[in-house]
């Protein structure tokens, strides 16, 4: 399809109406829908095959033309009783003031349908990954989508499915099927309230219901400022991964379904695991609902955006030299320094409860982690479940956490003396089995015992999982 955008300006009420009179200024056209996908593959420097549906007409030679323009190899089937499918928006500033769609929802001619399978049938074999963007408009009929995936099962390949059909059974045996919330509950019936206490685990339940009765591999539900959820088929609890929101300011929706099941698939293709493609594919949608109108990411955009993540992991696990130093200039601008520390294993109620109270008594909170020997030596050949990276990377993701530091001695106390906070607090200790507290204490700063949070611990939590 086309997606139009007609930018201008609302300066006035009409007098025959109480609606905006909108003055256009210019016209803008790229491919919208599937089209979309696609750029945003060529984009992010994948090589794209599309196969697709167009009308005889003006519209369908300059979307093809646009389409080569950005890199996209095109095969579109011409339908004589079809009208390429247009969208107009009409944009004042930021805001959108009216919608136009001009469309055909209808099959596709099954003098057609033998040649449409066999030009996806020889794209299949010359890539890694395939995408079905079903905008509902009858051309991935159930029939055709079917032969699809079964000829990817044939073929060892993965194949994604960005969803608009309400007839969910044509997309057995696909890998992942990517809905929005909306189209989540039309699928499943159901209606999910974002604010609800419980709103992810009634996502995942009927996300499993929805996984068992189709067959399909698993489903990313996109949750808008929600961020969003993976629930495989068969997983436990903990196999399902919620990723928070990366957008910072949202100027336009448009097309964001279009690039995250583009960068989705990219990082799939390229071999990456669900957490990483996740990442990526949340990075990418958080910068394009930053822009306006129907718009791709480059590669060097999701790059940047990718690399600040990284930075921000950096700047808060620095070397303990560089965190000395760091930490003696903040004293000297008047910050109050924090510190706690512990193995955090597996981070639960009690850890974040305690992290939270901790930044409450400072302005600036370092966390000291035990080191994977460390807690070998002292919980066992078993431990840690998590590993250095992993456990520091968690916390470090933390809003709460400054900096985070590991060390290896039997106390945090040889690093507490080189850091000398302002504060330290942890759970549990009386000032006489302190030293570290009594230490802070002597050296004019204050030491704090931090209430526990009942019922949690990362022991508990192996057990209850089957881990010894």
């Amino acid at each position: 399809m086309m997606d139009r955008f007609v930018y201008g300006s609302v300066e006035r009420i009409s007098p025959e109406a109480p609606v905006p009179v909108f003055r256009p200024s210019r016209t803008i056209e790229m491919p919208g829908g599937a089209g979309n996908t696609a750029v945003n593959l060529s984009a992010l420097g994948c090589r794209v095959r599309l196969v697709a549906r167009t009308g005889f007409d003006e519209t369908s030679a300059r979307l093809s033309a646009s389409l080569r323009q950005k890199g996209v190899s095109v095969r579109l089937f011409r339908q004589k009783t079809w009208t390429t499918s247009v969208k107009t928006r009409f944009i004042a500033g930021n805001n959108h003031v009216l919608r136009v769609d001009e469309e055909q929802i209808a099959e596709i001619d099954n003098s057609q349908l033998s040649d449409v399978r066999s030009a996806v049938r020889r794209e299949i074999a010359k890539c890694d990954i395939v995408v079905l963007s079903d905008y509902g408009k009858g051309f991935l009929s159930t029939p055709f989508v079917k032969s699809v995936i079964s000829d990817c099962k044939t073929a060892g390949m993965p194949v994604v499915v960005d969803p608009k059909s309400s007839e969910w059974s044509k997309y057995a045996g696909a890998t992942l099927v990517k809905p929005n919330l909306k189209e989540f509950s039309e699928a499943t019936g159901r209606k999910f309230n974002p604010g609800s206490a419980n709103f992810c685990e009634e996502i995942v339940c009927a996300a499993k219901e929805l996984l068992s009765r189709h067959k399909i591999g698993g489903l990313l539900i996109t949750l808008g400022e929600h961020g969003m959820i993976y629930v495989p088929a068969g997983g436990s609890q903990s196999d399902v991964i919620h990723l928070p929101t990366r957008a910072r300011e949202v100027f336009d929706v448009s097309g964001a379904g279009d690039t995250t099941i583009a960068a989705l698939a990219a990082a799939i293709g390229a071999g990456a695991r669900m957490p990483e493609a996740m990442q990526i594919a949340n990075a990418a949608a958080g910068i394009v609902v930053g822009k306006v109108g129907t718009a791709s990411v480059s590669a060097r955009e999701l790059r940047g955006a990718l690399s600040s993540m990284d930075n921000n992991m950096g700047r808060k696990t620095l070397p303990l030299p560089a965190l000395c130093r760091e930490i003696g200039a903040l004293k000297r601008n008047g910050l109050k320094i924090g510190f706690t520390n512990g193995c955090f294993d597996c981070c639960h109620l009690g850890h974040l409860t305690s992290l939270l109270e901790a930044k409450g008594l400072c302005d600036v909170l370092v966390v000291g982690v035990n080191s994977d020997n460390w807690i070998r030596r002292h919980k066992g050949k078993n431990r840690p479940l998590q590993n250095m990276a992993t456990r520091t990377a968690l916390l470090a993701a933390l809003e709460c956490v400054d900096y985070v530091v590991a060390f290896n001695d039997e106390t945090a106390l040889p690093l507490v003396r080189k850091l000398r906070p302002d504060v330290i607090a942890k759970e549990g200790y009386a000032l006489k089995d302190w030293p570290e507290g009594r230490y802070v204490e002597s050296i004019g700063g204050k030491a704090v015992t931090l209430r526990r949070v009942e019922g949690y611990s990362t022991t508990a939590i192996a057990k209850k999982a089957g881990a010894k």
